[in-house]
């Protein structure tokens, strides 16, 4: 029927508007730059209790921005678990935000990769665009006051020697170095 084939066009054509439309904000002034504070939003609990940002103040955070069907997001996922559990690591905490759209998903792929980190899952693209993730993986490092000291885009080696130190440099940049452990 051809109503149903033009129905389905312009519906299709909504839904790659709203997606061009979401990435743009994401990019723009709509999200958190490093400098800034991270606003506050209180993060929807996956495999852990819900939890605002503010929650975290006193102590470094890294926010790590990822999803259950993205390759290089999976490729990290455990460099981060051994960097969070690392004496590196010992001075941040280190949590997760999926941007599934299918919670079921996103639960499945911790299981899957063993996750001990807290991971939380964004709605209705809210933190995504606050982030500005609109590629992930996306890792976001705040400092303890909630001031937002770099952002990473893209998979890395989360506990080689190169990243250890490009996060150390980012927070002694902020000058709230982290007690060395």
């Amino acid at each position: 029927n051809p109503l149903i084939l033009v129905a389905r066009s312009w519906a299709l054509a909504l839904m790659l508007g709203a997606s061009v439309s979401n990435a743009a904000s994401a990019t723009g002034d709509g999200s958190v730059q490093v400098g800034q504070s991270l606003p506050d939003a209180t993060m929807a609990g996956l495999n852990s209790p819900p939890r605002t940002f503010a929650s975290y103040r006193g102590k470094p955070l890294i926010v790590n921005v990822w999803a259950s069907w993205c390759t290089p997001c999976r490729a990290e996922a455990a460099s981060l678990e051994r960097f969070a559990w690392s004496e590196a690591g010992k001075p941040y905490v280190v949590i997760g935000i999926s941007t599934d759209d299918d919670r079921a998903a996103a639960l499945k792929w911790l299981r899957e990769s063993n996750a001990t980190l807290s991971h939380f899952i964004d709605a209705n693209v809210v933190l995504e665009n606050m982030l500005g993730a609109s590629r992930i993986p996306l890792t976001v490092l705040v400092d303890a006051q909630g001031r937002v000291v770099d952002k990473v885009r893209g998979a890395r080696e989360w506990d080689s020697p190169e990243s250890v130190q490009l996060i150390q440099r980012a927070f002694r940049g902020s000058g709230k170095t982290p007690p060395r452990q």
